[in-house]
C-alpha cells in the first residue's frame, strides 16, 4: 500500500476518533485524512481476503492498493443505505481480486503461446522470464511487421490484456486478436526455420 501509505497521515484525534459512518461520511466527501483512517481501519480486512484468495503476499498487496484507489475514485457510488461502509469495500475487493486472478490466467497463456512458438531448448526453460528473455536476445519480436509488433510488444512488456490494448490504440478487439495470432505464428515459423537441421548423413556417427 506504498501509494497511500505516503499521504498524510490522520493524526489520533482526527481519524482514530471517528465513527465508523462519520469515516464513510468524510470518505464520500472526499475529505483525504478520512482516506487515510478508512485504510488504516479496514486495509487489514481487505488485505486479508485478497492474501487468502490469491495466496500471494505482494499481489494481495497490491489489490489492497487498487481496491481503496478505486473506492476514492467511485465514492460518489457508496449508498449507506443499501449496506455499510466495509461491505461496500468487500465488493469492491472481490471484483479486484476477480480482475487479479483473470490477469494471473491471461500472463500464464501469453507464456504458454510465446513457449510454444520457440523449439525445444537444449536446456530446460526456468519459469516465464526465461521465455520472454529468448525473445528479447533473438531479436524475432522486432523483425514482426508493425502492427503485430506493437501489439505483442504492449503484451508482453506492458502487461497489457488485449481489451486493454483495443482501448490504448483504437484497434477493435478481433483486429487486436488478429495481430497476437499472427505474430506469434510467424515467430513460431522461424524459430523452426532457425533450429539446426539432423544430418542424415552423420546419423549414427559419434
Amino acid at each position: 500500500m506504498t501509494a497511500l501509505s505516503a499521504t498524510a497521515q490522520p493524526s489520533p484525534e482526527t481519524g482514530d476518533r471517528l465513527l465508523d459512518h462519520e469515516v464513510a461520511e468524510g470518505f464520500v466527501r472526499g475529505d483525504e485524512q478520512c482516506l487515510t483512517a478508512a485504510y488504516r481501519r479496514w486495509g487489514g480486512l481487505v488485505h486479508a481476503l485478497a492474501a487468502r484468495t490469491l495466496g500471494d503476499p505482494r499481489e494481495a498487496e497490491d489489490v489492497s492498493q487498487q481496491v481503496f484507489l478505486a473506492a476514492w475514485r467511485g465514492r460518489a457510488g457508496y449508498r449507506p443505505e443499501r449496506g455499510a461502509f466495509p461491505g461496500w469495500l468487500v465488493g469492491i475487493t472481490r471484483r479486484k481480486i476477480a480482475d487479479a486472478l483473470t490477469e494471473r490466467t491471461r500472463r500464464l497463456d501469453l507464456v504458454t503461446a510465446a513457449g510454444a512458438a520457440l523449439p525445444p531448448p537444449d536446456e530446460p526453460v526456468q519459469g516465464p522470464e526465461a521465455v520472454l528473455d529468448r525473445l528479447i536476445v533473438t531479436g524475432e519480436l522486432a523483425r514482426l511487421p508493425r502492427p503485430q509488433r506493437e501489439v505483442l510488444a504492449m503484451a508482453f512488456y506492458g502487461d497489457l490484456t488485449q481489451t486493454q490494448i483495443a482501448e490504448r490504440t483504437g484497434m477493435p478487439l478481433g483486429t487486436v486478436k488478429s495481430h497476437t495470432r499472427r505474430g506469434l505464428h510467424r515467430m513460431r515459423h522461424r524459430f523452426a526455420a532457425a533450429a539446426p537441421a539432423t544430418d542424415p548423413a552423420g546419423a549414427g556417427y559419434a
